[in-house]
């Protein structure tokens, strides 16, 4: 699904460049689930920002489903990172003024699908994550766990080939952090392709594969 091949990114900070990618190469196939971990500071955003397609690396070829996504304008980038990626955030960022099933529907309605056949997908997505009883709920009257779940059903309703999910336990408690892995896990062996980004290393023992990234370099666990 995802080749990195030598990717670099670089940052500067007054007189100071930084790399935040230091020639990173990656495979990540259809059905994996991965998580990328390492400290503050040591590049896994920016990493994660890349193959999201919210950033571009300076240098390197990154392709996805075949196709070489460094060659594409801001435009297509943000088609593909609109139909074939799903983001879910630590902070979950629902709109506070939406109730979880008109969360759940933005996506969609942002691609021009009807609101009927919107409304539908998002209520189905809310009851297989067991959020049937709370789809008029604002996102304040829901638990950190259930913000959770809404957000991750917002970014599974378009069905997406990539899931990333950047630090999905961080604002929770250890019980639904629990909870909301073993969910993933659920997910991903239905067959969805899930990407965490993490510094927990609790969290990233429960992926796959383990990839370690310090000062923009990439090591996988189990690999020389």
């Amino acid at each position: 699904m995802i080749h990195l091949d030598s990717l670099y990114k670089t940052f500067t900070l007054g007189d100071e460049t930084i790399t935040a990618v230091n020639n990173a190469n990656l495979y990540i196939k259809s059905g994996d689930m991965m998580a990328i971990i390492g400290p503050s500071g040591s590049g896994k955003s920016t990493l994660m920002n890349i193959i999201g397609l919210l950033d571009r690396a300076d240098e390197g070829v990154y392709t996805f489903d075949g196709m070489d996504v460094t060659m594409l304008s801001d435009d297509e980038q943000a088609v593909i990172r609109n139909q074939k990626i799903g983001f879910v955030f630590q902070s979950f960022y629902l709109l506070q003024k939406l109730t979880a099933l008109e969360n759940v529907m933005v996506p969609l309605l942002y691609r021009n699908i009807g609101e009927k056949e919107a409304k539908r997908r998002a209520l189905d997505m809310l009851e297989r994550l067991k959020l049937g009883e709370r789809i008029d709920h604002l996102p304040k009257q829901l638990s950190g766990g259930q913000q959770q779940r809404v957000a991750i059903a917002r970014a599974l309703v378009g069905e997406p080939e990539l899931i990333l999910a950047d630090e999905p336990t961080g604002a929770l408690d250890q019980t639904t952090g629990r909870e909301i892995m073993a969910l993933l896990k659920e997910l991903n062996e239905n067959g969805q392709t899930i990407v965490i980004i993490t510094h927990d290393a609790h969290v990233a023992e429960q992926a796959e594969r383990v990839v370690r990234i310090e000062d923009g370099v990439l090591k996988e666990e189990g690999q020389s």
